[in-house]
């Protein structure tokens, strides 16, 4: 049964900011001109606005948030663009319960297009509040967003204690996978230390030995399904770093990638992949896509990004401690690829300036790879934007310049048929907003 879910809608003109951005002694150089970029502002008003993820598909673009109320009830929304971003429609409700939603930036609502023969579906999957913990939840929409299909259960996502920090993707039957963390281990044997809906349940920041940090995390693991396929749901691995974005990929050979960050021994908090090359039916043995040697006993919170291009080369990003410019401690973002999904290249540092967080990553229709980010700067929080620049070896990363860099957080990128767009949080409580533009 499809309902319809009118929201009011806040119309924001068309807003030009201009780019460019000061270098500092981390940071060599750009020689990229700045270019002036119309901004389209979506909200619901008298809300909360964040959490936001895109998807396109040619010029059809889809684009997904959380909006609280001032009570803390939320509700997750979209919005459709035909015109590849310039323009959207009167947002709507996604969930069929009011409230339900439990999500924030390290965990938004995931947006899926599904190809049909005209206009894709949409798949809405996200993190709800649950009885015995929190639950994964979808909802589709046949008619471009206007309205959705009952909030449904994601296969086995309903079990006792805490989940979330899902990907999605469609895969090459038009079936929509999804991953996610899942702490039913941890509240089988009853070691939680958190109260059902905590974000961190189970989490082991507390942990004073390594050890015991190791073994804590093997019940965390990364779980798997199919929606709409009841017996879908399975483990990928064991001793997963809980609280951080997982990454999900596919493409239309039928290939299923996964990425998320793992616990190693010694309490090593690194990137680990797998593939299935038949569907979903089975995967290799998880691999370590680069060994940084951060030990940590926590969850930074902070996780992978992954991307697949037409050549079916694997590119991944992702923040790890690494040094500044005068040798001190400091958050960098890393990039590697994989030509065969078994070995990656070695990691290439991504040019940051400031503590960089929250990393995402697309491939353009011609192949060229991009990154988004937002770094603290100047007291607050910028959106950044980096394009890889071919040359001898490694993909290099330049900096796209800003004067006045756009100040928000957790943005989103995907690639339409007129370039790539940008999406992120700008301001915060009732004044909040989901700022989106195309970046080339």
């Amino acid at each position: 049964m499809m309902r319809r879910q009118a929201a009011p809608f806040a119309a924001v003109p068309l807003l030009l900011f201009c780019a460019t951005l000061r270098g500092d002694g981390n940071v060599p150089p750009s020689d990229v001109a700045p270019s002036d970029r119309p901004t389209v502002a979506l909200s619901v008003p008298g809300r909360t606005n964040a959490n936001v993820t895109l998807a396109a598909e040619g010029s059809f673009v889809a684009i997904a948030w959380s909006a609280s109320t001032p009570a803390g009830s939320t509700d997750i929304y979209t919005a459709v663009s035909r015109d590849a971003g310039t323009t959207f429609s009167t947002p709507a409700r996604v969930n069929s319960t009011e409230g339900e939603a439990n999500v924030n930036g390290e965990q938004p609502p995931r947006v899926v297009l599904v190809r049909r023969s005209a206009t894709p579906s949409i798949v809405v999957v996200w993190t709800a509040k649950g009885s015995g913990g929190t639950r994964l939840l979808s909802a589709r929409s046949e008619d471009s967003g206007r309205t959705f299909s009952q909030s449904a259960v994601v296969p086995e996502s309903d079990a006792p204690g805490n989940r979330g920090w899902e990907a999605a993707a469609a895969d090459a039957r038009g079936r929509v996978q999804t991953v996610w963390l899942d702490h039913r281990a941890h509240a089988r044997a009853q070691v939680s230390p958190a109260s059902p809906g905590s974000p961190h349940a189970g989490h082991d920041r507390s942990a004073g030995d390594k050890k015991d940090g190791v073994a804590m995390a093997q019940l965390s693991q990364l779980y798997l399904a199919t929606l709409g396929d009841s017996g879908s749901a399975r483990p990928l691995a064991s001793g997963v770093c809980y609280c951080c974005k997982t990454a999900l990929a596919t493409t239309p050979d039928g290939a299923i990638y996964a990425a998320w960050r793992h616990v190693y021994p010694g309490n090593l908090r690194d990137i680990a992949f797998t593939v299935s090359r038949d569907g979903g039916r089975t995967f290799a043995d998880p691999i370590r896509v680069s060994e940084d040697k951060w030990a940590l006993d926590g969850c930074p919170d902070d996780g992978p990004a992954m991307a697949v291009d037409a050549r079916k080369r694997v590119h991944i990003v992702w923040p790890t401690l690494a040094t500044d410019a005068k040798g001190a401690p400091a958050i960098g973002l890393f990039y590697a690829r994989s030509d065969d999904g078994r070995t990656f290249t070695p990691r290439e540092r991504v040019p940051t300036a400031g503590i960089a967080h929250h990393p995402q990553i697309a491939v353009d229709g011609g192949g060229a790879v991009a990154l988004a980010w937002d770094e603290l700067a100047e007291g607050g929080r910028r959106v950044m934007f980096a394009r890889g620049i071919p040359g001898k070896g490694a993909l290099q990363f330049r900096r796209e310049p800003a004067a006045d860099l756009p100040a928000g957080v957790y943005p989103s990128l995907s690639a339409t048929n007129r370039g790539l767009l940008e999406a992120w949080t700008a301001g915060a409580g009732t004044d909040s907003t989901i700022q989106v533009r195309r970046v080339d």
